[in-house]
């Protein structure tokens, strides 16, 4: 008869120690709230010079491989934010940077700066890698284009803030 209060406390104290090891498995570690899209990633766009980015008003696009500066062009426009001008001395920034397709690695990589028309000094900078081959190289160089844009925009409202 000694035996089955020992019994009965025995299986008590191994529920008790299952239920509090299936808390611990519940409560995984996590690193925090995950960025939006995963086509999008991570925001890479970085402001070096916050006055002078909310002073840019007039943008001159210098050519950029792969089409991209045409699609940039496209992408400003539609903000209606910015105005793209013809001659880069009308400017007050410019925007210049690279593409480059590594159809062996299935990767866009876009560097996209924006700097100073007349001291050549950096404002803002955005760096993207988009997948290729799907989709089409001209699409990625599309949505490069459409990221940097947004990108460009979240950096001026973030800039805007006190």
């Amino acid at each position: 008869m000694k035996r089955w209060p020992k019994l009965i406390a025995f299986l008590l104290l191994s529920v008790v120690v299952a239920l509090g090891q299936d808390e611990k498995q519940q409560q995984k570690p996590t690193l925090g709230p995950q960025p939006g899209p995963a086509t999008e990633g991570p925001q890479t766009a970085v402001t070096v010079n916050r006055v002078r980015l909310l002073r840019v008003k007039r943008i001159y696009v210098e050519r950029i491989d792969n089409q991209l500066s045409d699609k940039l062009l496209e992408a400003l426009a539609k903000t209606g934010r910015f105005k793209v001008v013809a001659e880069r001395g009308q400017a007050d920034g410019v925007i210049r940077g690279t593409c480059f397709d590594s159809r062996r690695l299935k990767i866009l990589h876009s560097e996209i700066y924006l700097s100073d028309r007349s001291s050549g000094d950096s404002i803002w900078q955005d760096n993207i890698r988009q997948p290729i081959n799907p989709p089409a190289v001209s699409v990625a160089v599309s949505q490069t284009a459409e990221i940097a844009i947004k990108h460009l925009a979240a950096s001026i409202m973030k800039a805007d803030r006190p």
